[in-house]
């Protein structure tokens, strides 16, 4: 690589993927001037609107996220979309190379009669976290009884906030409106449906323990055909861990608690039915695992069954959004790439790169977008001195650019106003901070 920087470069995400790929940048000693754009005022995406309010320990990584914004050279330009007027071929012409960390913010469909009357866990998990996409977003907690689809810790992280004691929750940056809903929440009970087997399921150990620890709430497990001993065994140590779980809650008696947890296994839901609001969803079991296909066959339509419903939500995963001028493939919800090169049918895109879950799907913990990013910065910087010089405005032009749009951008210093004004507003409740939850009083609290 030659000494022909400073180069400047454009990261378009200010999550994990988005803000690893800037600390790896850093870390190269090239000569970079990088802007960070997000199309919400506040850095930070997944870890602080997708980890549960009361997972305050995972949400320290953002002392770690916040460094690169110490440097000079790192700007912060929140609530910009990338859209046709400021799309991905704006972005080329002002950059040498533009680097996409925009996730995945879509959930995924069930195609089941009545799946109209269900919410995405995306929206719910939104509400809960104060996204701003999720300002107007309210729910009818009046019923007893909530189903959950899916067999992931959002899942787990759903069912633990509707049966948490509200007490607890206040102590979190949870918002006040939020807090308020749950406080008058009926919800008693909630049925946990997954599709394959206790051996099978995408929980982490530490998540699905905090299940048992819920105050005043019973565990209860359907269809389980638990393993005799996981001891023994050789599956990995996250299975065993989960098994020993199920093991535990399946040993003990009812106990009669006001609240309760129903896990149902090799169970797939079938038929959503209500009116205006949900009252039933209608599953069927499937064969456990190494089940011929022939078995498979005759168990659809077996033993069908209607569970009580005032609330569904599906959390089966999530799908990306189209990047504006970018290929995708719809298929795997990514952008087509190689090693974090765009990729266009055949042709590397010059200058563009993707990192985290639009590059590689909603995979992975936090963590994980550690290595993927530093495999994309990788692929920066040893194609910097082959790409065409953009034309490059100063960062005063760029301002004048996005002020003649609508949009009011957000800045660093606009977020460390934002984050001692939550924290103040948590102090008075006994909490870290309580967030702010839609664009209009965060854009008052600034200006």
């Amino acid at each position: 690589m030659s000494e022909r920087g400073p180069y400047r470069i454009a990261v378009v995400g200010a999550g994990p993927s988005g803000l690893y790929a800037v600390a790896a940048l850093l870390k190269s000693q090239v000569p970079v001037s990088i802007d960070v754009f997000d199309r919400l005022p506040t850095p930070y995406g997944l870890v602080r609107f997708g980890v549960a309010p009361d997972h305050a320990k995972m949400k320290t990584v953002i002392d770690t996220l916040r460094k690169p914004f110490e440097v000079p050279d790192v700007e912060y330009f929140g609530n910009v979309t990338i859209e046709p007027g400021f799309g991905a071929q704006h972005l080329r012409e002002h950059y040498h190379a533009v680097v996409y960390a925009t996730g995945s913010q879509r959930d995924r469909d069930l195609a089941i009669e009545g799946e109209e009357l269900s919410t995405g866990a995306v929206r719910f998990v939104n509400w809960y976290n104060g996204h701003p996409d999720a300002a107007q977003a309210d729910f009818d907690l009046r019923g007893e009884q909530v189903a959950i689809i899916g067999g992931g810790n959002v899942a787990l992280d759903l069912a633990r906030v509707l049966l948490k004691d509200p007490d607890q929750l206040g102590r979190t940056d949870i918002p006040d409106r939020v807090l308020e809903r749950l406080r008058s929440s009926s919800v008693r009970e909630v049925n946990i449906f997954i599709r394959r087997g206790p051996a099978e399921v995408k929980f982490t150990p530490v998540e699905l323990g905090q299940i048992g620890e819920l105050a005043d709430v019973d565990v209860f497990l359907h269809n389980a055909d638990l393993p005799r001993s996981a001891a023994g065994s050789e599956l990995d140590r996250r299975v065993k861990r989960n098994l020993e779980h199920f093991e535990e809650w399946s040993g003990r008696e009812p106990g009669g608690k006001p609240r309760s947890v129903h896990f149902w296994f090799h169970t797939r839901p079938v038929e959503i039915s209500g009116s205006a609001r949900p009252e039933a969803i209608v599953v069927e079991q499937q064969p456990a695992t190494g089940h011929s296909e022939q078995d498979a066959g005759r168990a659809a339509g077996r033993n069908p069954r209607s569970i009580p419903a005032q609330l569904v939500i599906r959390a089966i995963g999530y799908d990306a959004r189209p990047v504006p001028g970018l290929p995708f493939d719809p298929a795997s919800g990514t952008v087509p790439n190689r090693d974090g090169r765009v990729v266009d049918r055949t042709e590397i895109v010059q200058g563009s790169y993707v990192t985290g879950w639009i590059k590689r799907g909603p995979t992975g913990i936090i963590g994980t977008n550690r290595s993927c990013a530093a495999e994309t910065v990788a692929a920066v910087l040893a194609d910097l001195d082959s790409l065409p010089a953009p034309r490059l405005p100063s960062r005063n032009d760029l301002r004048a650019a996005l002020a003649a749009r609508a949009a009011r951008r957000t800045d660093w210093q606009d977020w460390l106003v934002l984050d001692e004004h939550e924290r103040g507003l948590g102090r008075s409740r006994g909490a870290e901070r309580v967030k702010i939850p839609d664009l209009p009083s965060i854009l008052a609290v600034l200006d």
